[in-house]
C-alpha cells in the first residue's frame, strides 16, 4: 500500500512539475521585451546616383568627380547594413539614428538589404535645407516601437541668414510596454573653417535643441529623452556641456541630461579620427530618468563605440582609424569615416 501511495504521489509531482515547466515556457514566449539596442551612425555621404536640382550633389554621380557608380553604391549599402546588423549580438537593433543620407530612396535601399530586411524597418525622414542635400533620419522596428509623431526642427541663424544646416529630427513614440520616448537626431555644423571660429554655430544649434527639450518637459512630466547625433563637438565642449547641459553621469548624476560618451572620451578614444587624433564627435545624451531603476534604463550608464577589424584602416605605423569611403576624390572603398555609437536599455 505504501508503494502504491508513493508511486501515486510521484506521478502527481511529475504532473505538477510538467504543468509548471509548460507554463514557464509559455510565459517566456509572451514575456515583454526586456532590452532595446539604440544606435547612431554617420554613414558618410550616402548618396544616390542622380544629380538632383537644388542640391550640390553632382560629384556623387557616375560623371562627377567621385565617379559614383551603382556598384560603389551597392557595396556601401551592403557594408553599412553589415555594420548595423553586427552591433547587437542577439538581434537587429530596434532603433537607429542616421546622418549624411541624401533621401528616402537610399534609406529604402538600405533597409531592404539582406542583412536588415528581417527587421522590417520603417523610416522617418524629412528633406533638410543643407546645400549638399544630406539629412538626418531614424529607422525603427515597428514590432518594438510605435511612432506617435515626428517633425523636423529647422535651424536658422539670425546673424547669418544665408547659412543653412541640417534640421534636427524629432520623433515621439512608444515601446511595447507603453513607455513614451522622445528622440532627437542631430548633425550639427562642421568644424570646417576652424573649431573655435565655428563653435558659435554649434552652440546656437544646441540652444535650439535645449528650447525644444524644455518645451517637451513642460508638456510631458518627466519625459524620457534620447539625443543622438554627430555634433561635431566632444562631450566637454561648450555646446554640449554648457549650452545643452549634458553632464558626465559619473560626476554629476543629478543633472537633467547625461552624456553617455564621457567615459569612452576620457579613455582617449572616439568615433572619428582626425590626423591621428581621436574625437568623440558622435554623442548619446539621455535624460537622467533613464539611469534610474524604473522601466527601461541604461544600467551601465555609458555608451559604446562599435568597431571591428573589417571596419578599420591601419596606416604604415599600424595606427587605426575608421575605413572611409573617400578621401577627397580618391575612392578607398571603406564604409564610413565614423564609427557608430550605441547603448542599450533594459528593464
Amino acid at each position: 500500500m505504501k508503494n502504491i501511495t508513493k508511486h501515486f504521489g510521484l506521478k502527481i509531482f511529475l504532473f505538477l512539475l510538467t504543468i509548471f515547466l509548460v507554463a514557464s515556457c509559455n510565459k517566456e514566449k509572451i514575456a515583454p521585451k526586456k532590452k532595446l539596442a539604440i544606435v547612431f551612425y554617420n554613414v558618410e555621404n550616402l548618396f544616390d546616383l542622380e544629380n538632383e536640382p537644388g542640391k550640390n550633389d553632382g560629384e556623387f554621380t557616375p560623371g562627377g568627380s567621385k565617379k559614383w557608380t551603382q556598384e560603389r553604391l551597392d557595396k556601401k549599402l551592403e557594408d553599412i547594413s553589415r555594420v548595423l546588423s553586427s552591433v547587437n549580438e542577439t538581434e537587429l537593433p530596434e532603433i537607429i539614428g542616421l546622418c549624411e543620407v541624401e533621401n528616402r530612396q537610399v534609406l529604402e535601399s538600405l533597409i531592404n538589404t539582406k542583412s536588415l530586411s528581417e527587421g522590417n524597418y520603417q523610416i522617418i525622414h524629412y528633406e533638410s535645407p543643407d546645400y549638399r542635400g544630406i539629412d538626418n533620419a531614424l529607422i525603427y522596428r515597428p514590432d518594438e516601437f510605435k511612432v506617435i509623431s515626428s517633425q523636423p526642427i529647422r535651424i536658422r541663424f539670425p546673424e547669418d541668414p544665408d547659412y543653412v544646416t541640417r534640421d534636427i529630427l524629432y520623433v515621439k513614440g512608444k515601446t511595447l510596454n507603453r513607455e513614451t520616448f522622445h528622440f532627437f537626431v542631430n548633425h550639427w555644423p562642421s568644424r570646417i573653417g576652424g573649431e573655435q571660429e565655428t563653435e558659435p554655430k554649434r552652440m546656437h544649434v544646441a540652444s535650439i535643441l535645449k528650447e525644444k527639450i524644455d518645451s517637451v518637459s513642460h508638456a510631458d512630466k518627466n519625459p524620457k529623452i534620447i539625443i543622438l547625433g554627430d555634433m561635431n563637438d566632444e562631450p566637454a565642449n561648450k555646446s554640449l556641456l554648457n549650452t545643452l547641459g549634458a553632464k558626465d553621469p559619473h560626476l554629476e548624476p543629478n543633472a537633467v541630461l547625461q552624456n553617455l560618451m564621457f567615459k569612452i572620451d576620457n579613455q582617449i578614444f572616439g568615433s572619428y579620427n582626425f590626423r591621428g587624433n581621436w574625437n568623440m564627435l558622435d554623442n548619446i545624451v539621455v535624460s537622467k530618468n533613464l539611469l534610474d531603476k524604473k522601466g527601461f534604463r541604461c544600467a551601465e550608464k555609458q555608451g559604446y563605440v562599435f568597431h571591428q577589424e573589417w571596419m578599420e584602416f591601419k596606416n604604415r605605423n599600424g595606427e587605426m582609424s575608421p575605413n572611409r569611403t573617400y578621401g577627397g576624390s580618391n575612392y578607398y572603398g571603406g564604409i564610413s569615416d565614423h564609427f557608430p555609437v550605441y547603448f542599450k536599455l533594459e528593464r
